[in-house]
């Protein structure tokens, strides 16, 4: 167990000293210690993880430790007891402080399921290539669980006899005859192969068409090795068995893009839904909801950075990266303390570009590390809500969303709608894939060997994005997605390219009943007296449509 437990440790780049090796080994619990070196990666920037530090971080690091079993239990009261210290690990206790009337009596728990962190290192060829084979090994499992593919064969087995049978590939190549036909050519861990979609097959060729370069998709096909015929196609795909919620009426809000430091920063508005978390110009209703908000959802962009684009400095109001995140800060020590802050990376934060992003760290947002509520993760991480005693709480996927605006321009039925004033549509396309980012040189990542971090491995509750700068609600197979405004108006590129922000609309979700409320702090000079939300009622329908209401009296 020791080795297993310090391979975990230097794969990631972290080292471990004697007493904390010894301890993990005894607990014998590979998910807490990867548990640990997420915590710590985005709460110190040491790299040798010693008893001391996890005894100076013991208040973030105590939710990691609730669900274990008693024997467990004992062994991490004993193991921090001999530094004086007492972990509350009886999690009834912990879930009564925030159960109760008094919600400013503790955070809710938050668990991070996922928030990797590449380290830098020199990147090789065989690097890209274990990527792609774990991400091809991983959704190759996923559809080959699909019934519909009978007689599943490797490429390197099809004769040279015709007939039927189903393979699962990645799609290298893409092109369109002169008979309008669509060529593939795909290949698995054993060879390649060209397919053949028929125009003539409709159905099947309107699924080919949306078909994206390193695409892993099973195919059902008759024909040999020179040549087969497609005769239809399936994706890994979401499908969410088991719906989650919380077992009180409790709410999550989804922001993001919040652009501080542009001139564009919609300020005056921002300040105005500050104020309402607060309390401030809310009717009796109002403020019972406001009583029930445990979560603060941040999805990326929430300065406008520093040299994100040339000539950006002539659009920036704070042209110093460090006192963008200051004023950031400023403004979340203002939400209110009972309410936990959970806040990814975009592609304007102080991180690198390159995906996965890790959480924004102290060399600028030092002052963000200072709020006792508020939770850093990379950009994408899997975090959970509302768990329980034996249950499983709300699992949200976060993910800032710069592939979508490829993802765009390569499938043609989100071109012709001009998706990018519908982001909840494209996020369909990433959980039918399983990835966030399925095609190379579309996006900047940094490849891990061990696995693919893009990859959707466990299917989420909630897919909660941005980027787009526009609010969306939908559903797709049980995941609800929810696309987040921004603070930020109409910047000169937009106008270019004709993307048409709508910022100031606040997703409300209940994590009880699954319901939306859409507030507008568009307009600062309208009161919130009047009934600006509309409710959406999540059910099973995949389309969720909302209104976002001015005033009840209009």
């Amino acid at each position: 167990m020791a080795q297993n437990i310090l391979k975990l440790f230097l794969e990631r780049g972290f080292l471990l000293d004697k007493e904390m090796l010894d301890f993990l080994s005894e607990l014998k619990d590979e998910e807490i210690a990867n548990e640990i070196i997420n915590k710590i990666a985005i709460i110190s920037k040491q790299k040798l993880i010693t008893k001391n530090l996890v005894n100076q971080n013991i208040d973030k690091l105590r939710p990691i430790f609730f669900d274990l079993d008693s024997e467990k239990k004992k062994l991490i009261e004993k193991f921090f007891i001999n530094v004086s210290i007492s972990v509350e690990v009886h999690k009834e206790t912990f879930y009564e402080a925030n159960t109760s009337d008094n919600l400013e009596a503790k955070n809710p728990p938050v668990k991070i399921i996922s928030s990797p962190i590449i380290s830098s290192k020199k990147i090789e060829v065989k690097d890209f290539v274990r990527h792609f084979r774990n991400r091809f090994v991983f959704l190759k499992g996923l559809i080959q669980q699909k019934t519909e593919l009978e007689n599943l064969t490797s490429i390197d087995k099809i004769g040279k006899n015709h007939r039927n049978f189903s393979i699962i590939g990645i799609v290298t190549s893409k092109s369109i005859t002169k008979n309008k036909n669509i060529i593939l050519e795909v290949e698995d861990l054993t060879d390649r192969i060209k397919l053949l979609i028929n125009q003539s097959k409709e159905e099947i060729f309107e699924k080919a068409k949306e078909i994206l370069l390193d695409d892993v998709i099973g195919f059902k096909c008759s024909g040999s090795k020179e040549f087969l015929f497609v005769n239809d196609i399936f994706y890994p795909d979401c499908f969410l068995k088991e719906k989650h919620k919380s077992e009180k009426e409790t709410y999550a809000v989804f922001t993001s893009d919040i652009h501080i430091g542009s001139v564009n920063f919609l300020q005056r508005n921002f300040e105005k839904f500050i104020g309402w978390l607060n309390g401030e110009d809310c009717n009796p209703a109002q403020k019972e909801l406001l009583k029930k908000i445990k979560y603060l959802f941040i999805v990326g962009d929430s300065v406008d950075g520093v040299g994100i684009y040339p000539g950006q400095e002539k659009f920036l109001t704070i042209k110093d990266m460090k006192k963008q995140y200051d004023v950031l800060a400023e403004y979340l020590k203002k939400v209110p303390s009972h309410i936990s802050i959970i806040l990814c990376p975009g592609q304007h934060d102080g991180v690198r570009v390159a995906e996965p992003q890790p959480p924004i760290g102290e060399d600028f947002g030092e002052a963000l590390h200072k709020i006792p509520n508020l939770f850093l993760v990379s950009n994408p991480s899997m975090v959970e809500i509302e768990g329980g005693e034996g249950r499983q709480g709300i699992r949200v996927l976060m993910y800032h969303g710069a592939s979508m605006h490829p993802i765009i321009n390569e499938i043609e039925e989100l071109r012709l709608i001009n998706a990018h004033q519908y982001p909840a549509r494209v996020v369909k396309h990433l959980l039918l894939r399983r990835h966030l980012a399925p095609t190379h040189g579309e996006m900047v990542y940094i490849p891990d060997e061990n696995e693919d971090s893009m990859l959707i491995k466990e299917i989420p509750d909630v897919v909660a994005t941005g980027d787009l700068h526009k609010p969306d609600i939908d559903k797709y197979n049980g995941t609800l997605i929810i696309a987040s405004s921004c603070w930020q108006s109409i910047t000169p590129f937009e106008e270019k390219v004709g993307n048409k922000p709508d910022p100031g609309k606040v997703p409300v979700l209940n994590l009880q009943t699954g319901a939306i409320k859409i507030i507008d702090f568009s307009d600062v000079d309208e009161d919130l007296e009047g009934d600006k939300i509309k409710e959406i009622e999540n059910n099973d329908s995949n389309n969720i449509l909302y209104e976002v209401k001015k005033d009840a009296g209009q």
